[in-house]
């Protein structure tokens, strides 16, 4: 780390000296690094820094070495960025997430210096979850999603997910499925065109929530793909990243009557005024299609995915039938 960076990080903290603990996770294609650093002389004892830092070569571990994806990899540090400096402040601890001390930008490095979820209270993570877990990243993407209900996604993602269709026209030539591929626009367009329109996380995976000891409390990270859009890419996301194909059919009204549930306490609590009926309506409605949108993605970008298999199959199907129809 260079001078301007650490004094960047000991002014924002008020500590005579920092000393790095460890590497927590090596950054996407090789930009960078997530540390956490020890701090001494602060009222703190730990800090998080996401330090990017652009690669002389690109190197993507599936091959998409292209300049689509450099450039879509550089807009997604500006937004997290943007993030953090405009938006994170309305996130409550019922969507925890972790506190931006400082962020910093030189030349072809950025920095962001985060609070310690680890200290804060939220020191595990999980590859498997019960239902305690499921149920508090769940009661957290519905808050999120009210909290930001119909809120302009200003200098974020227009559309967020990383993987919306108009930043992945390779995977979309790449991809073999001749039906899908043809109506992939069409599927996009039903999402976008959902009246009821908030700020999705857009890579709201099991690996980015951060949980207490008990599992029954969360915070997120990683906000690099946060814009526009349907809370259902959230949820249908999370819940296949966590659930094998035989648990995601055999759970999916349980799961979504749940977070419905906890969407409509959260618009209550925060006085939105919004019809709610029509908004799980409507939502219900796009859950498949938000479900096919990445199952596009996955099909073109990584053929031989684990997560796509007959359930996902089944579910694109359908939705075509329909729009077809």
């Amino acid at each position: 780390m260079n001078n301007h960076f650490k004094n960047t990080i000991l002014k924002a903290t008020g500590a005579t000296d920092l000393f790095e603990i460890e590497v927590i996770q090596q950054l996407w294609s090789g930009y960078g690094q997530i540390i956490r650093y020890g701090l001494e002389g602060a009222t703190t004892n730990s800090i998080v820094v996401k330090h990017v830092k652009l690669p002389n070569e690109h190197n993507h571990p599936r091959g998409w070495n292209t300049n689509i994806s450099h450039n879509r990899k550089l807009k997604s540090y500006q937004v997290e960025t943007a993030w953090y400096q405009q938006w994170s402040s309305l996130c409550d601890n019922d969507c925890k997430i972790p506190n931006c001390l400082a962020f910093e930008a030189q030349g072809d490095e950025v920095l962001i210096v985060l609070e310690d979820l680890d200290a804060a209270g939220f020191p595990a993570r999980k590859h498997a979850v019960g239902w305690d877990e499921i149920a508090a990243c769940l009661k957290w993407l519905a808050y999120f999603h009210a909290t930001f209900m119909g809120k302009r996604p200003d200098n974020l993602w227009e559309t967020g997910t990383y993987w919306h269709l108009d930043t992945r026209p390779d995977e979309l030539q790449a991809l073999t499925d001749s039906k899908l591929k043809a109506n992939a626009s069409h599927i996009d367009q039903v999402l976008r065109e959902s009246p009821f329109q908030t700020i999705v996380h857009g890579d709201a995976k099991l690996a980015n929530f951060c949980f207490s000891q008990d599992g029954k409390h969360v915070a997120a990270v990683d906000f690099q793909y946060v814009g526009g859009g349907c809370g259902m890419k959230d949820v249908a996301y999370f819940i296949g990243s966590c659930l094998n194909e035989d648990e995601c059919e055999a759970m999916e009204g349980k799961l979504l009557d749940y977070y419905f549930r906890q969407l409509r306490s959260a618009i209550k609590a925060k006085g939105i005024n919004i019809n709610f009926t029509d908004l799980e309506s409507n939502w219900h409605e796009m859950f498949p299609f938000a479900w096919t949108d990445f199952h596009r993605f996955l099909k073109g970008w990584s053929p031989g995915h684990w997560k796509i298999n007959s359930y996902s199959e089944q579910i694109a199907q359908e939705v075509i039938e329909k729009l077809n129809a």
